[in-house]
């Protein structure tokens, strides 16, 4: 890959999608129409629902951010959201604090020691079937692995995962997030670090939904480390999501 390439890669991004955040009630249904038709319709990880809209009680209390193409804004790609600490309820655990509770190691980090206004867990990452890396693949709703990038001779990038997951981090920096959690396949930290991002590992495996480990990353630290090809990447999704909060951020979401 020239150099040229490399940094034409935010331009290759902006070619073929664009991120925003869920900031109104139609984002936000095309958000959980997707996770319906990801984690309820192909995966069974959820019940179908009669409303074709996968929901749960953190989402009252979580940023969503949706990814479509660019090419026709109608054509929905996939989303995730940023799962904040309660509103008048900041000790209530986030949803991998459940789920992990018996495989923590609170020797690396203590969640429940943190001030709760700046964590944040980064949950129901979702991309349409047609999307995923690979065709035929239905046993993950995001996945991503070292043949996503190609090999040395015959590089290639993963757009979509790795539009998302900076979606999410631009998220965070602006709600003044300083560590995100999450709950990711347990290869997940190699396959970042081939883009400058450091991902934690904080305890031992669970069983959810295949086997995922709890990691932990910095917000600050992902955005100064970030390679040198990816930050074209980080900034046109920044962009994109100051473009939306420039449209105004309603009082309804969960508070700063």
């Amino acid at each position: 890959m020239s150099l040229l390439d490399r940094f034409s890669l935010g331009e290759g991004f902006r070619k073929y999608f664009q991120v925003e955040p869920a900031f109104n009630d139609d984002l936000r249904n095309a958000v959980y129409g997707i996770r319906h038709e990801v984690y309820c319709e192909e995966l069974g990880f959820e019940p179908v629902r009669p409303d074709r809209r996968e929901t749960d009680d953190y989402d009252s209390h979580s940023l969503h951010c949706l990814l479509r193409s660019s090419t026709d804004s109608a054509t929905l790609v996939g989303c995730n959201r940023l799962v904040l600490a309660r509103p008048g309820e900041p000790d209530f655990p986030l949803p991998f604090e459940h789920t992990c509770r018996a495989t923590l190691d609170r020797s690396i980090i203590d969640p429940a020691r943190l001030p709760r206004h700046t964590i944040a867990e980064v949950s129901r990452l979702a991309v349409r079937a047609q999307y995923r890396r690979r065709k035929g693949e239905t046993k993950t709703a995001l996945a991503l692995s070292d043949d996503d990038f190609g090999t040395k001779d015959q590089p290639r990038f993963p757009y979509i995962p790795i539009g998302l997951y900076l979606a999410v981090v631009a998220l965070a920096k602006r709600e003044g997030i300083e560590t995100l959690f999450m709950l990711t396949e347990p290869r997940l930290a190699d396959h970042f670090a081939k883009l400058g991002v450091r991902i934690t590992q904080i305890g031992g495996p669970v069983e959810h939904r295949g086997v995922r480990v709890p990691s932990m990353m910095d917000v600050n630290e992902v955005i100064a480390g970030l390679r040198f090809f990816v930050k074209p990447i980080w900034r046109v999704v920044v962009a994109e999501i100051d473009a939306g909060y420039a449209m105004g951020r309603p009082a309804s979401l969960p508070p700063r």
